[in-house]
């Protein structure tokens, strides 16, 4: 679809036109943009001709990798039939309609109504809407407080980025009134020498003392991933989320679990709450719905709050004209048939999962790894100057940086989430791509460690 370039083409164009997310535009104008122009199975390719292996599977949404044809029939039909109607006025059609089944089939049991935005950031402040309305049809308009975590990660609009913990994030715009946060369940980092266990219990009661200090009456809800993707894969100690669980039901707030990078498998599970056993009220949900071929996001609503919002009556005022699109309902629905009809979740969880934490474990040995950490198809690991003392090499991330352009000299795409290097590859890796995976990502922390040393 795209004229024929020179790569330099390509670059001098991208600078001149183009702004990009979550960038220093003049840092990536001086340097020149990477121009992906293919990808087959879970390799990307450059217009220099490399081929890559995504570490990444896009940007944690192309769970069954880059060559699925049967996703792109369902789309190409779907927009021969019905390329697009909205689902405002009272109507509906065949693809939402279709999906909404298939995906309550997928979720937990008390989980049977889907209400679609088009990103994970809309089902966030979807979230929002939903968390206020249900506590006002139960005649508790005063609920209006959320609680989420430091370093969290729910999104880039004002409203979901105000529920995100991100500093650097919250210095650019004001937040929005109404969110608190506690600490992050990030043993590594902020545990110190306290048993993991016992740290898991300290920083869930946090959610406690916090309820107790604002009054339980009104708190609305906290919010949380099951695994916190992009603050750098913080597994939580398994006594976390278990402790969570009872103080939301204890205090009578809803629970969120932000199923956007968790869900459709990453865990070897459909959902990453049902890994950690937790019953969440509400679940956004993104990325992975669609293998990233179409925009797509949405919330899973709990009977005990759907069924407040159907009995009471009244508007709920609130949507987008491409809620529920026709066309990306139906890579929805291919998406998750290829899922269960493959069994790629439960490969994950029985084999290449297993497979994968283990050789990722071995990166640990490496002289600049102080921990490597991870679930099923996300992992990470921590890159230090002291492996004991888990210091640093400085607080301006230079050995993630340094990390990140050695993985892509070595034709490896991983993440750096300050000095944390990140992986959550496509769920369709084979145990030789997952042994392609460590040994370059073992080359370029050879390459990082020459450069920091």
């Amino acid at each position: 679809m795209s004229e024929v370039r020179s790569t330099a083409q390509w670059q001098e164009l991208d600078a001149k036109h183009h702004l990009h997310p979550f960038t220093d535009f003049k840092d990536l104008a001086e340097k020149g943009s990477r121009i992906i122009v293919k990808a087959e199975g879970v390799y990307i390719y450059d217009s220099e001709g490399n081929q890559i292996l995504d570490g990444m599977a896009g940007l944690w949404c192309c769970n069954l990798g880059y060559d699925r044809k049967e996703i792109v029939d369902a789309v190409q039909q779907q927009l021969t039939e019905l390329p697009f109607y909205n689902n405002f006025f009272q109507c509906s059609h065949p693809p939402s309609i279709e999906l909404s089944r298939l995906i309550t089939e997928i979720a937990p049991e008390h989980m049977n109504n889907v209400f679609y935005t088009n990103s994970g950031s809309e089902a966030n402040d979807t979230v929002i809407r939903m968390i206020h309305r249900f506590w006002d049809l139960q005649e508790q308009p005063q609920r209006k407080t959320i609680i989420a975590r430091k370093n969290g990660y729910h999104g880039s609009t004002i409203a979901a980025g105000s529920l995100g913990g991100m500093n650097g994030m919250h210095k650019q715009y004001a937040t929005l009134p109404g969110i608190e946060h506690i600490d992050q369940p990030y043993w590594f980092g902020e545990g110190g020498d306290m048993d993991p266990a016992e740290f898991g219990v300290q920083v869930a009661r946090q959610l406690e003392a916090k309820i107790d200090e604002l009054g339980a009456d009104k708190v609305a809800a906290f919010i949380a991933e099951p695994i916190q993707g992009a603050g750098g894969v913080i597994v939580p100690p398994e006594t976390y989320w278990p402790e969570i669980s009872r103080i939301c039901k204890e205090k009578g707030i809803l629970l969120v679990c932000d199923e956007v990078i968790c869900g459709f498998g990453r865990t070897g599970e459909w959902f990453g709450s049902s890994y950690y056993g937790a019953e969440p009220d509400l679940m956004p949900f993104a990325k992975g719905v669609t293998n990233g071929y179409q925009p797509l996001g949405g919330v899973l609503v709990s009977d005990r709050v759907a069924d407040v919002l159907k009995s009471k009556g009244g508007e709920f005022t609130h949507g987008f004209t491409y809620s529920g699109h026709p066309a990306a309902c139906a890579a929805a629905i291919a998406t998750i048939k290829s899922l269960r009809e493959g069994k790629h979740i439960e490969r994950v969880r029985e084999e290449t999962g297993p497979y994968l934490q283990k050789r990722w474990a071995e990166l640990a040995e490496h002289p600049l790894v102080g921990e490597t950490r991870g679930v099923g198809f996300l992992a990470a690991l921590e890159l230090v100057k002291n492996k004991e003392t888990r210091e640093r090499f400085d607080d301006d991330c230079t050995a993630g940086a340094i990390c990140r352009d050695a993985c892509t000299e070595s034709g490896l795409v991983m993440r750096a989430v300050g000095d944390m290097m990140v992986v959550a590859p496509p769920l369709t890796m084979t145990k030789e791509q997952i042994d392609e995976l460590v040994e370059k990502a073992k080359k370029a922390l050879d390459i990082t460690l020459s450069k920091l040393t």
